[in-house]
């Protein structure tokens, strides 16, 4: 039984799933963001950036409370949006809200 089942999942992985046809390694980024941009029979893919800025999916959201982000400095805001691969222009003000909206939680704020 147990080696009916080893033969299975074997099979299984090396033959209903073979590796990707076309794997080629990326040498202009520009070309890349173009071959996303047109893939999918013309449609837009969900990857799609200006200028290699693109979102990074931390594992942890910032350890700040509200009061944190009210007196934070403007050049600790750029820093903190910059490390999240999001860009915000605008006064100091709307930056910080900008930033509790991005990494607090609703009943946070």
């Amino acid at each position: 039984m147990a080696l009916n089942w080893l033969l299975n999942s074997a099979y299984t992985i090396l033959l209903q799933h073979p590796a990707p046809r076309n794997e080629q390694t990326i040498s202009d980024p520009k070309k890349e963001e173009d071959r996303l941009k047109t893939s999918n029979r013309g449609e837009t893919d969900q990857k799609v950036g200006s200028g290699g800025g693109w979102f990074q999916m931390r594992l942890h959201y910032p350890r700040y409370a509200k009061s944190d982000y009210e007196k934070m400095e403007e050049w600790k805001v750029d820093a903190l949006l910059r490390q999240y691969g999001l860009s915000f222009d605008g006064s100091l003000e709307e930056k910080r809200r900008f930033a509790m909206g991005a990494f607090l939680w609703p009943d946070q704020y």
